[in-house]
C-alpha cells in the first residue's frame, strides 16, 4: 500500500521541482537554454525511471536513456551561473 502511494506521489514532486526551477530562474533574472538543460535533463531522467517501472519495461532501453542524460547534464553543469561567495 505504501509503495503504490509514493509511486503515485513522485509525478507530482516531479511537476512542483519544476514549478521551483522555473520560478527561481525568473527571480535570478537567469536566462539562455544552456543554464536550464542539467535540470532539466535530470528532471527528464528521472521521469524516464518513474515510467520505465511504472509500464514494466526496465530494459538496456531504459537504462541506456537514463545514462546519457545523466552524462549530458553534467556535460551541462559547465553552463550553470555561479554562486557568490
Amino acid at each position: 500500500m505504501a509503495v503504490h502511494l509514493l509511486w503515485n506521489i513522485i509525478p507530482f514532486v516531479i511537476i512542483i521541482a519544476t514549478i521551483v526551477i522555473i520560478r527561481k530562474r525568473k527571480k535570478a533574472g537567469v536566462t539562455g537554454i544552456k543554464t536550464v538543460l542539467t535540470p532539466m535533463c535530470l528532471l527528464v531522467s528521472a521521469f524516464v525511471n518513474y515510467l520505465a517501472y511504472w509500464f514494466d519495461v526496465m530494459g538496456i532501453i531504459s537504462w541506456a536513456v537514463s545514462i546519457f542524460l545523466l552524462v549530458l547534464s553534467a556535460y551541462f553543469t559547465k553552463y550553470l551561473p555561479q554562486g557568490q561567495t
